[in-house]
């Protein structure tokens, strides 16, 4: 009806064209024009308006046409809209066939799952998506959360991409290979123990150095630092399972990890330490496992978890390994048959050894050797419990990281030298590492120190992996110069 009573002013206009322009030609201004043609011809304020903001084009005979057509269907619209509004028989036909429209088009099985009793609360982590990602500590602090699929597997032996921006003085303490919505525990060394979701570590960029850890987990106190990063998956209070402590100094506990299940903000007494000790290793067990300890000089021990007796949070424990004179724990794992054992020194070499050749005996002892250490190879940095299908990403006192698969590093037996997993820059020394789920590709690498890019192996034929590997244990054998 608005649309028609402007074409009802138009339509008054084109009859009387040449009598509207000598009104608009003779006025002052517009709104005298409007004025005068309101008046002169019966017209409302809109079609005074229309009219004098009707174009020229609007005078040719094909527009007239078209103003009139427009005129005579709007009118004929207007009068079955009334009809319908008028007939609620009408109303509820129409109504009919726009729902079958719908049914015809959108009539599928029901998506929305219907569920009885009341609605589901939902929390922060119900709305944030799992996934697996890398936790990062430095020496000094500083802690971040990046997805693990930044970091591409690589061959053994390059140079990695750089993993953190560090300041001179710092480097990557820990690598914690997790998820979103697993639970980690921050253990110190004070015996302390704090309490955070995996979603809650801020997220950074691969080169970003992260934000102090302290700035979330509260005030520690002074001299106090973050010794060891768990992830624990699932209600920590309603776990069976164990946490196995193994100390610096060789002391090992075990306390069940419900005990661990509600921890404060101001954190909580997880095992009291001797003087000049530190906690090394924490280790989730059931309570039942095998025990692998290594140290620093190449020596290691195998116990039954068994022979520790179960501890409350305050104990200090037993002895498990004992040291020889400047030697330390740097590395505890949980051992089966079917695995093995992979250790890593500072110079950058490494191998796996089948767990067979470690024969399991009592805590206590001061174990067997592990590694052959020389110069060359450096003394060990860590040790782990590999199943041959992880990958391994390591880390320099640098920042420099590089992630390649274990099945890449060679077996050999316990007093070998192992061989290069790494190439290090001037100075630079193996920092630590970690074991992830393995890559779902193997491809092109950043070179961060010569820019160039490392191939992936190709997929059949003599692997050059295999030539280098073959080659590095023959020099090792000679005690030649690489």
């Amino acid at each position: 009806e608005a649309r028609a009573h402007i074409l009802e002013g138009l339509r008054i206009a084109l009859d009387h064209i040449d009598a509207i322009i000598h009104v608009i030609r003779s006025s002052a201004t517009s709104d005298i024009a409007k004025g005068k043609l309101m008046s002169d011809y019966a017209l409302s304020d809109k079609q005074a308006q229309a009219i004098l903001d009707m174009r020229l084009v609007r005078l040719t005979g094909l527009e007239r046409d078209k103003i009139e057509d427009e005129y005579q269907g709007l009118m004929a619209q207007i009068t079955e809209l009334k009809d319908i509004l008028a007939n609620p028989k009408r109303v509820d036909e129409i109504i009919y066939n726009e729902l079958l429209e719908i049914q015809a088009k959108y009539g599928d099985e029901r998506r929305t799952e219907l569920q009885a009793g009341g609605v589901t609360s939902l929390e922060d982590e119900d709305l944030i998506e799992e996934e697996d990602v890398i936790v990062t500590l430095t020496n000094n602090g500083y802690i971040k959360r990046v997805a693990a699929t930044e970091f591409r597997a690589q061959n053994r032996g390059g140079r990695g991409v750089q993993g953190m921006g560090l300041n001179d003085d710092d480097y990557i303490d820990q690598l914690i290979g997790t998820s979103t919505h697993d639970t980690l525990l921050f253990f110190t060394s004070r015996g302390r123990v704090f309490r955070m979701k995996g979603y809650e570590i801020p997220e950074y960029g691969r080169t970003a150095k992260g934000i102090p850890v302290i700035n979330l987990l509260g005030k520690l106190e002074d001299s106090e630092n973050i010794q060891k990063v768990v992830a624990v998956r699932g209600d920590a209070s309603e776990s069976n399972d164990f946490l196995f402590f193994v100390t610096r100094n060789g002391v090992v506990k075990r306390t069940p990890v419900r005990e661990f299940g509600n921890i404060r903000t101001n954190g909580l007494k997880a095992l009291t330490l001797r003087d000049e000790d530190e906690l090394n290793s924490v280790i989730i067990t059931n309570g039942e496992e095998n025990i692998f300890i290594g140290t620093h000089t190449g020596y290691s021990v195998s116990f039954k978890e068994a022979v520790v007796r179960s501890m409350g949070r305050s104990a200090a424990g037993v002895k498990g390994i004992t040291l020889r004179d400047g030697d330390f724990v740097v590395g505890a794992d949980v051992r089966h048959d079917d695995e093995e054992i992979l250790v890593i020194t500072e110079n950058g070499f490494g191998k796996r050894t089948s767990v067979t050749e470690y024969p399991i005996k009592g805590r206590g002892g001061k174990g067997i050797k592990t590694a052959n250490i020389t110069e060359k190879n450096g003394p060990l940095v860590g040790i782990a419990v590999v199943h041959g299908e992880e990958d391994i990403m390591l880390t320099t006192d640098q920042g420099v990281m590089i992630r390649f698969t274990v099945e890449s590093v060679s077996q050999t037996g316990r007093s070998t030298q192992g061989v290069r997993l790494m190439r290090l820059g001037d100075d630079a020394k193996v920092a630590t590492f970690a074991t992830v789920d393995a890559a779902d590709e193997v491809g092109l690498v950043e070179d961060v120190v010569g820019g160039e890019a490392l191939p992936a192996a190709p997929e059949a034929g003599v692997q050059p992996a295999e030539v280098t590997e073959l080659l590095e244990r023959a020099l090792d054998d000679t005690n030649d110069v690489e």
